[in-house]
């Protein structure tokens, strides 16, 4: 292994932390887009629900103090850092830190599976930004690449979805509808990338490990205008036809769109999507996020060192393979609107 890397950067979202937080956070977080100040308001809503605290954070840490232990045990021997986008510790910050620690030369996780505006390119961006403010000395920064198919993603999501599926009496278990479900964005973004296609393959290669239940890819969370198109079907609204259907009795949903639990988890889906549920008589059971499941945590050590030594041994699952490690030009560009 060569030692081109003095360091690991994981980068994610960011999330409030108290009351105060929540509407200065959502500021950032809406900063440039179309969206109503009265819908901030209806999120930040969402948020004080909870005490005004996201779980993301704190999940961060924890996935941290795993990633830590992990390296100690096995290698590479290199120190984590983190920054966020949106809320304290900031990208600029952190990596001014790193500067002043000697750091000359990074290699960023992103907590996000997936190829999108907002789950890579967005970061990129983030990261130019914040190299822009440290100015002179600012270190490198090159990222991982994304695990949408790596056996360690997928393993992880298969024994969240058994864990959940356990929870079903087991004379129900095996006739129970797993929903996967991920964050919506507009049609005309989601053409300039791979997300959905990502995600069908995903959840494919963890419905083949679970046998032969029902299952469909859903999507949660969307925010644009009214005549905007966005990826569909809603989780609640087709909960809510297989209601009017009949004869299901249990769902469990896979937030596999997720690594670790955001509000959109625990309100669009622990909240909404499971009051529709108990409203049509349908027992709704919500798997994990694959979180600090070990395995995953073992994903991003074998992720650090397959860029690290520069293998050509890639795992990957599916017909798909591993994803590209530098993003082409033209992927995940962000398009938001289209034309009434």
């Amino acid at each position: 292994m060569n030692d081109a890397y003095d360091a690991i950067l994981v980068v994610s979202f960011g999330g409030p932390e108290g009351p105060a937080d929540v509407i200065p956070f959502l500021e950032n977080v809406l900063r440039g887009k179309n969206v109503p100040r009265e819908r901030m308001l209806e999120v930040s809503e969402h948020y004080q629900q909870f005490g005004g605290v996201s779980p993301i954070n704190a999940q961060n840490r924890a996935l941290i103090d795993a990633l830590e232990q992990e390296l100690a045990a096995h290698g590479p021997h290199l120190p984590i850092y983190w920054g966020n986008r949106n809320w304290t510790p900031y990208l600029a910050d952190t990596l001014e830190e790193m500067k002043q620690a000697g750091v000359k030369r990074a290699l960023a996780f992103f907590t996000s599976s997936f190829s999108s505006y907002s789950g890579c390119r967005q970061y990129r961006e983030d990261i130019q930004r914040a190299q822009d403010q440290v100015g002179a000395g600012a270190l490198e920064i090159d990222k991982l690449r994304v695990f949408f198919n790596h056996p360690g993603f997928i393993e992880a999501t298969v024994e969240r979805a058994e864990e959940a599926l356990n929870e079903i009496p087991a004379a129900r278990r095996d006739t129970a509808t797993i929903l996967y479900s991920a964050h919506s964005i507009p049609l005309a973004m989601s053409a300039g990338c791979k997300y959905e296609v990502q995600l069908k393959e995903s959840a494919r290669l963890v419905s083949e490990r679970l046998g032969g239940h029902p299952a469909h890819l859903v999507y949660q969370s969307r925010s644009g205008p009214p005549h905007q198109p966005w990826l569909e079907p809603d989780i609640c609204d087709f909960i809510k036809e297989l209601g009017a259907g009949g004869g299901v009795e249990d769902v469990v949903i896979v937030p596999i769109g997720f690594v670790s639990d955001h509000m959109e988890v625990l309100f669009d889906l622990d909240t909404e999507a499971k009051d529709v549920g108990s409203e049509l008589g349908i027992n709704v059971v919500r798997a994990k996020t694959v979180g600090v499941h070990p395995r995953f945590i073992t994903m991003i050590r074998e992720l650090i060192e397959e860029r690290s030594s520069g293998t050509d041994e890639r795992p990957a699952l599916g017909a798909m393979g591993a994803s590209h490690d530098v993003c082409p030009v033209d992927c995940c560009l962000r398009v938001t609107e289209t034309k009434r």
